[in-house]
């Protein structure tokens, strides 16, 4: 028993203040000094009663009526890039083709007599064991790597197809 977890039932122990849940409000779970609004306070509580299928639900619910589109996580980085086109509106809208940003890694096959090279290479790209790398190539195929930048992944991809593997980018 080391000497901090000796100190700490020795206080427990001998500790004459007892904490109880129950002496905290039932009502807020944070305490806050901040003023709010009754009408804000009974709709937060309300909401804090909804099961996690009500709040979904509430949350689609509240998308349609006020007419909020579903953003991707990527597309947050293109939303402040976005809205000075939005707000020419004399400008005819042009088909914009979104290029992709992140990509997977993919080995698909590889060659027989490759095997060894390909495991050495998987072996210092995933910082595996050698034989967790061996067993990681025999049952391709199978992701490699995810959320990859493109140059990354065209890196990855030219090193091991010159290795004499199979790479898909995703």
């Amino acid at each position: 028993m080391s000497l901090a977890s000796r100190c700490c039932t020795r206080l427990a122990r001998t500790s004459a203040v007892k904490f109880s849940v129950s002496a905290l409000p039932a009502s807020r779970r944070w305490n806050s000094t901040a003023t709010t609004d009754p009408k804000i306070a009974s709709i937060v509580d309300q909401i804090s009663g909804l099961t996690l299928l009500q709040t979904a639900e509430l949350v689609s619910s509240l998308k349609s009526r006020l007419n909020i589109p579903d953003m991707a996580l990527q597309s947050f980085a293109a939303a402040p890039a976005a809205a000075p086109a939005a707000a020419t509106a004399e400008e005819p809208e042009e088909d914009v083709v979104q290029e992709k940003t992140m990509f997977n890694v993919k080995l698909a096959s590889f060659e027989a007599a490759a095997k060894p090279k390909i495991i050495k290479e998987v072996k210092s790209l995933l910082g595996l064991s050698l034989v967790d790398s061996k067993k990681f190539v025999e049952s391709a195929p199978k992701m490699l790597k995810e959320g990859l930048s493109k140059e990354d992944a065209e890196k990855i991809q030219k090193t091991l197809q010159d290795l004499g593997a199979k790479v898909e980018l995703e």
